[in-house]
């Protein structure tokens, strides 16, 4: 709950939601038109895949496990000695992340337990050094753009590990009594601007050694007393770098720059329920979410969501105009578990008949009333309204619609729904018994 309390409180103070927007400052000269030419492909696509793996999914309760059991470096280390992912085989990763309809993929090349996934030569607390001995992010990006699938990294701003990352509130060893005395007797001996360096050395390694990268995801600034933001990171010369080395890139709003008007490209709101997302309307943003309640691999974690609730997610998602990235945390050994394979497929089996419905969508035009139990999704480019039936009813009501509908069939089969009118509104007459679909669409053809 901490870091979702945190993020929360910086996105209201990003400068999407600033009445002073037009009084920011600017990083570099991009105009409004260019980055929307440069996104364009993000917001068209809509649905990607997150993968938090690391050391976290040997003990298995959670990515956070260091910081929540307060773990040393030595008390961790056992995981580095004996990672060794055996099943590993990002093709069947990319498979099933295509399978489910996902166009764009992030995947964690160091979380804050400071291992890296990836051959960095700033560090030996590095893939190849384990059991493993294999630069695991090259293989992913690899075979994620073998299948089409657009790539990103994750890079973690906080490193657990590193000897001069500055010991704050959220540390493992952060001090008991949270006294300024005792940070600073933990900290003798650590140099910040050190660790800035090896971080920013690191993520040029990642914008230089794989080819075109789409997205970085960064994570996370908690600006405050013993917390870290801009500064720390040096983020807008580190942003600068970025944009430099991989000119198309799309970097999410975590670096704490939120005077900057291009500080960031995307909002990234967090484990939030549908209905909070409302309040992103007309934003850019991105909500970032898991099966259940853990990132990374959580063996005993049971809080999964249906597939019910999932495509809730995605359609609720495009129905305010953002993206989802649904996450999947892989075991030790390398695989998605069968849940989390389960619920891919499900996903997958939707999006088979329904697609048209995300790609490309965003929220309906004012002029069109949501109807009882769904969701309205619009894409502009073909003039198409989309009636996501949420909970199923042979009648169904639109309200308001008489004179600006031609033709309505159900998405999955392009099977004709008859309407009449009646008063104001149209009513469609749907097939007594529900369609094979966990949520039918109704595909309204516009006048």
């Amino acid at each position: 709950m901490l870091k979702k309390q945190l993020l929360m409180a910086a996105l209201m103070a990003t400068p999407f939601f600033s009445v002073q927007a037009q009084e920011l400052k600017h990083i570099g000269t991009e105009t409004a038109a260019q980055k929307e030419q440069r996104m364009a492909w993000w917001t068209h696509d809509r649905f990607g895949m997150f993968i938090h793996w690391g050391l976290y999914a040997m003990p298995a309760r959670h990515e956070w496990v260091k910081h929540n059991e307060r773990l040393t470096n030595e008390q961790y280390q056992n995981y580095f000695d004996l990672f060794n992912p055996t099943q590993f085989d990002p093709k069947a990763w990319a498979k099933q992340a295509k399978a489910a309809g996902m166009k764009y993929a992030v995947l964690t090349t160091k979380h804050h337990e400071g291992f890296c996934l990836f051959d960095s030569k700033y560090t030996d607390y590095k893939a190849t050094n384990t059991l493993a001995k294999r630069d695991l992010v090259k293989e992913f990006v690899d075979a994620f753009r073998a299948e089409g699938i657009k790539v990103g990294f994750y890079y973690s701003l906080i490193d657990w590990h590193h000897p001069d990352f500055t010991i704050d509130y959220v540390h493992p060893q952060r001090p008991a009594d949270n006294s300024d005395s005792a940070y600073a007797r933990l900290n003798a001996g650590r140099d910040m601007s050190k660790y800035r360096q090896y971080m920013r050395d690191q993520i040029k390694e990642l914008l230089t050694h794989y080819g075109k990268i789409d997205i970085l995801w960064l994570d996370f600034s908690y600006a405050g007393k013993n917390g870290k933001g801009k500064d720390d990171w040096a983020a807008v010369d580190l942003l600068k770098m970025i944009r430099k080395l991989q000119p198309g890139i799309i970097v999410d709003n975590r670096l704490n720059l939120e005077e900057y008007e291009d500080g960031a490209d995307f909002l990234t709101p967090e484990q939030v329920k549908v209905e909070e997302l409302e309040q992103f309307r007309g934003k850019t943003w991105e909500t970032c979410q898991t099966f259940s309640g853990s990132w990374g691999y959580y063996r005993d974690e049971n809080s999964w969501k249906s597939t019910h609730e999932l495509l809730q997610l995605l359609i609720g998602s495009v129905s305010r105009g953002g993206n989802l990235i649904l996450n999947v945390g892989p075991t030790a050994r390398g695989v998605f578990d069968a849940r989390a394979q389960n619920a891919l497929g499900n996903i997958g089996d939707w999006m088979k008949g329904n697609s048209e419905s995300i790609y490309g969508c965003t929220y309906a035009p004012t002029s069109f009333a949501v109807p009882q139990n769904s969701m309205l999704t619009y894409n502009p480019t073909t003039k198409r309204l989309y009636v996501h039936l949420l909970e199923y009813n042979s009648k169904v009501v639109l309200p308001g619609y008489k004179g600006k509908v031609k033709y309505a069939q159900l998405l999955h089969d392009n099977s004709e729904v008859k309407f009449t009118a009646d008063g104001d509104n149209l009513a469609l007459s749907l097939p007594e018994k529900k369609p094979a679909m966990e949520i039918p669409v109704v595909e309204l053809v516009l006048q």
